[in-house]
């Protein structure tokens, strides 16, 4: 049975969470047609194009997200205390961004902007919005969905109707949720080099890094700046996703144990269950990433006694 994300993650509370967002129809509605030939990879660059913009717009810090041909994923973090700077202007601006008036004329903004001004009220509940996990992925999915439907002269959905959201309850379910995205492409085999992974947070931070950077702390890709994220540099993080990648790729075995990365002994005991982490975040969990007693906790929240994903949080935990 369906149950409200609400009972699980409270609205306006802060967090960090891995999302999956899926297209409706046919499929590769973001890539390559292969029934009729046509390439709508040029998407993907809409997508990553309006990520920038809600990461300017939200009280959100970005950590990963990869965009392929019929889904996308996002591993973001919320805290409802950081626009408690904002002031009223800057709560109607970023709303104004979002959703600017039909008319695009300076007047028109203006008009918009004094009356957002004089609804304290209103102000309020934007402001709230602007921190709210579920109104980030509607503002991100709606605006592709109706470019994409005028673009096929057609009406209807074009992503499901509800998105797939995991809670990560400590670090390492977080770096493991950020090497899983970032190895999408590489595991489904449309990419053989992280290089190569297009339209993903890992390309970016490949492309942006400057000799000095690898030396220092990773913070998001996108959003507020110097959050505090893992005890990584973007050295670190770069090395630890490529040795990832050389285990879960389908086509290679994995390299040896004593091979592994040492910042994977921060974070693991026994690098060969590292991979096991990774891939669960896929298929092992479901709602919930954590420790045993997390997705406990998380479980009596939902009024329930199991929560996919204990189990093996459970042989994870007897493994160290």
């Amino acid at each position: 049975m369906t149950q409200a994300r609400s009972a699980l993650i409270v609205p306006g509370s802060p967090g960090t969470f891995h999302c999956v967002q899926r297209c409706v129809r046919r499929a590769f509605l973001c890539g390559l047609d292969r029934l009729s030939g046509r390439s709508f990879e040029h998407r993907k660059d809409w997508v990553e194009q309006r990520l920038a913009l809600l990461a300017e717009c939200f009280a959100v810090a970005i950590h990963a997200y990869a965009v392929m041909s019929n889904h996308l994923h996002v591993v973001f973090q919320f805290d409802p205390g950081w626009q408690a700077g904002w002031s009223d202007a800057d709560v109607a601006a970023r709303w104004m961004r979002l959703f600017p008036p039909r008319e695009d004329s300076e007047a028109a903004r203006d008009g918009k902007r004094e009356r957002l001004l004089a609804q304290p009220e209103r102000l309020t509940v934007l402001r709230a919005r602007l921190a709210n996990l579920s109104w980030f992925m509607k503002c991100l999915a709606e605006p592709i969905a109706r470019r994409a439907n005028a673009e096929d002269d057609c009406k209807g959905r074009f992503w499901e109707g509800r998105f797939k959201a995991q809670v990560l309850c400590d670090e390492r379910a977080l770096l493991a949720a950020m090497t899983y995205v970032d190895l999408n492409p590489v595991r489904a085999g449309i990419a053989q080099r992280l290089e190569d992974s297009d339209h993903t947070s890992i390309k970016a931070r490949r492309d942006r890094a400057q000799d000095d950077a690898i030396h220092k702390p990773l913070t998001p890709i996108l959003g507020k700046p110097l959050v505090a994220m893992l005890p990584v540099t973007l050295g670190d993080y770069l090395t630890l996703v490529e040795w990832t990648g050389k285990q879960v790729r389908p086509d290679k075995r994995g390299v040896l144990a004593a091979h592994a990365p040492s910042v994977l002994a921060r974070f693991e005991q026994r690098p060969e269950r590292w991979t096991t982490r990774v891939k669960a975040i896929g298929s092992g969990y479901w709602r919930v990433v954590g420790e045993v007693e997390d997705l406990v906790e998380r479980a009596k929240q939902l009024q329930q006694r199991w929560l996919k994903g204990i189990g093996l949080a459970a042989a994870l935990a007897r493994a160290d």
